[in-house]
């Protein structure tokens, strides 16, 4: 069954229009009385049937909301460095069907691809259809947002990512020899887990300091070495394994 997000809470009636409407009418050939389900932007999801159908405007009627989710142990956020190519756009995707609930692309100094404002601005956009793509089809009951581009330096005094007692920050540095991913995770007890990756030639010593000074741990994902795209991905399935976010 097909499932789609909806802003708002799922009222009794709703309307949905813009690409999902369009996308049940023209490609779904969806017909009065056909299911689908939605989630709403209150958390919860519904069975909701169609009632009505005019032009690319779906008229919704709710039969039953499904059974919610359990809360997760902590959320996992991504802070991931740009990469080339198409890389980015399947670290989006894949991110999205682990379980992460948002994702932050930053510029640092080893950055291979730069973008001026109009094509940054592009680039979100594509990113974020392919994270609500991505969650339609996985399952998810709420979309991950994909932040705008931003250098790393300007993120680092973002104050909801930095310095809140019930979050954790680590980030994977080819540098540490110490302390491994999953010995950091062992038993941490947070609302909230911030991961950082870098890009092709991950990060500068004085990156790794200035992520170090605002009470990030600098980790290691093992003795082989990844590619980027690899490592983000690594990073945020042992990290929900390490929470217990893949329990059923």
């Amino acid at each position: 069954m097909r499932r789609l997000f909806y802003a708002g809470a799922l009222a009794e009636e709703i309307e949905i229009t813009g690409g999902d409407a369009h996308h049940l009418v023209r490609v779904m050939r969806a017909q009065s009385g056909d299911e689908v389900i939605v989630a709403g932007g209150d958390g919860r999801a519904a069975r909701m049937a169609i009632c009505g159908i005019e032009c690319d405007r779906v008229h919704l009627r709710r039969m039953a909301y499904l059974p919610q989710a359990e809360t997760r142990n902590a959320e996992v956020i991504l802070i991931q460095a740009l990469l080339k190519g198409e890389k980015m756009d399947f670290i989006v995707q894949k991110a999205v069907e682990l379980g992460a609930a948002a994702l932050y692309p930053i510029e640092t100094e080893h950055v291979v691809v730069r973008y001026d404002a109009k094509k940054a601005a592009a680039k979100a956009v594509r990113w974020q259809k392919i994270a609500d793509e991505a969650a339609k089809q996985c399952g998810r009951q709420a979309l991950m947002p994909v932040a705008a581009i931003a250098p790393l330096s300007a993120l680092l005094r973002n104050p909801e990512l930095f310095g809140a007692p019930d979050t954790a920050v680590v980030f994977c540095y080819e540098g540490e020899r110490e302390q491994s991913l999953r010995t950091r995770l062992h038993g941490l007890s947070v609302r909230r887990v911030v991961l950082i990756v870098g890009a092709e030639g991950g990060f500068s010593p004085a990156e790794a300091a200035a992520i170090q000074a605002v009470g990030a741990q600098s980790v290691s994902l093992g003795r082989l070495i990844l590619r980027a795209e690899t490592a983000a991905l690594a990073a945020v399935a042992v990290t929900q394994y390490e929470l217990g976010n893949f329990d059923l």
